[in-house]
């Protein structure tokens, strides 16, 4: 049995919102591979450390959903509490924003215990299991304490960041040591692998031969997989919003400016603020803009149990609230800000309504929202992608505008000859991106990936070319640059 485990799976019929990139990635890949996806149902109940929790499975596509409540007495500390106010913000080089309490990490090896019994029972000791993202980071050794014997592996979405940033977590050396009883274990660049090697071998004394570790249990592999889409399919979505309703308004409301687009998960990764401040940057200096340029920000709410995310949330809506103020006449502002989620094809529609799309976060995985926004254009006439080069997607989505998204004049700038494009320059860069889509897809990736953790051990890569697929840039220069902003 082939098993996908993450902290929440989503089961939506195509076409339905989605919220998290790691949920998006994953529905279109399960629904064609025939896998189990193994996750949280949402649910919390109290649980008796030696009772099998109840496990339901009902179809999904050519695969299965599987759902288990988690305990109660240890979900605020393992989510809310280590995972996202511990792990994401090291994760994302925000070291200033970790809030740690004592029993957080407690609850976290619970939660990660807890999920390695249940899958142990449900699957058994032969299945081939793929562990994802930062919540799960100590579930091999949890596995492997219970007996599975089978392929383990574990892919990363997020970035690994430099190692001065990870130690200042004090279970860092811990968790690195379990994360090396996975077989494989998948990075979205060349950047994050190379920064997870280094950590293994300064600080626990570990020597690569090739692209593979060896720890007590066995021999652990370091590969770069950047995650794709399926780009086909969602420009044959974007093509056929054109006819929903809310496309249609859109375009309606917005028929007399340029419309530029931004869509996120209210987050400090995000950029958001800086991103509001280039637009305010740019009409003030370009005050013919008025009335000509609108941006339309979609900011879903996002952990609103933990205080940085409230905090965020209120300081975005006075941000924009104050620039609209700033810069708007009696039928025009410059920011459409809308606090919610909107089906995927709906957001096919908007991308390719609007002629740039702003993905300025200040650290990302990936971010799909870029390859989305690329493969929703008009080929005839599509629009311009403005790109944080802190973005994992700016590895591959060369012909973008990067940007350093902590630089306020530079994205205006950025925006500001996204503007003045030619159209045949917009047709060469989008042509470009397009096609680097359309050959490393979504189902790609996955297959690449279980192909590569079900391969018994072979000749080992130097480090350096343990990479699959796309071309992307080899060293730490992005976070060398980033540690000038921390």
């Amino acid at each position: 049995m082939d098993i996908v485990v993450s902290n929440r799976v989503a089961r939506i019929s195509p076409g339905a919102a989605v919220t998290g990139g790691l949920a998006a990635a994953l529905v279109p890949a399960v629904q064609k591979s025939g896998v189990v996806w193994f996750g949280a149902s949402g649910r919390v109940r109290r649980l008796a450390p030696d009772v099998f929790p109840l496990v339901r499975v009902e179809p999904h596509g050519r695969g299965s959903v599987a759902t288990v409540d988690l305990p109660e007495q240890h979900h605020a500390g393992y989510y809310e509490g280590f995972a996202n106010s511990v792990l994401w913000p090291l994760l994302h080089s925000r070291g200033d924003l970790v809030r740690q309490a004592p029993a957080d990490y407690a609850s976290y090896c619970a939660v990660n215990a807890f999920m390695g019994r249940t899958l142990a029972g449900f699957g058994g000791p032969n299945s081939t299991y793929w562990i994802h993202d930062y919540h799960f980071l100590n579930l091999a050794r949890d596995l492997r304490r219970l007996g599975v014997t089978g392929k383990i592996g574990f892919f990363l979405h997020t970035p690994w960041p430099a190692r001065r940033m990870m130690t200042q977590l004090p279970q860092a050396r811990r968790i690195a040591e379990a994360m090396l009883d996975y077989d494989l274990i998948g990075f979205q660049t060349d950047d994050d692998r190379a920064n997870f090697a280094d950590f293994l071998a300064h600080e626990l004394g570990l020597a690569p031969i090739g692209a593979t570790f060896n720890s007590a249990r066995g021999a652990c592999r370091l590969v770069t997989f950047p995650i794709g889409i399926d780009a086909q399919e969602f420009a044959n979505t974007a093509q056929a919003a054109a006819a929903d309703p809310e496309v249609q308004r859109l375009r309606a409301t917005y028929s007399g400016c340029t419309l530029m687009i931004g869509v996120d998960r209210i987050d400090y990764s995000k950029g958001l603020a800086q991103r509001i401040h280039a637009l305010d940057r740019l009409i003030a200096r370009h005050p013919a803009l008025k009335r000509h340029l609108a941006m339309l920000q979609i900011a879903v709410p996002s952990r609103s149990s933990i205080d940085a995310y409230r905090t965020l949330q209120r300081d975005l809506a006075g941000l924009v609230g104050t620039v609209n103020g700033r810069h708007s006449e009696i039928d025009w502002a410059p920011i459409h800000y809308v606090n919610k989620c909107y089906d995927r094809s709906v957001l096919a529609g908007f991308y390719r309504s609007a002629a740039v799309g702003l993905v300025t976060p200040l650290r990302d995985g990936m971010n799909l929202v870029a390859k989305e926004y690329v493969a929703a254009q008009n080929p005839d006439d599509p629009g311009v992608l403005v790109l944080s080069k802190y973005a994992g997607a700016a590895c591959e989505l060369e012909a973008a505008l990067t940007v350093d998204p902590y630089d306020v004049d530079a994205i205006a700038h950025r925006i500001a000859s996204a503007l003045s494009m030619p159209r045949a320059e917009r047709r060469e860069r989008w042509q470009s991106m397009m096609n680097g889509l359309l050959q490393h897809s979504i189902h790609a990736w996955f297959a690449d990936f279980m192909q590569e953790l079900k391969l018994p051990r072979r000749n080992v890569l130097p480090l350096a070319s343990a990479r699959r697929r796309a071309p992307v840039r080899t060293g730490s220069a992005r976070d060398q640059a980033l540690a000038s902003h921390s």
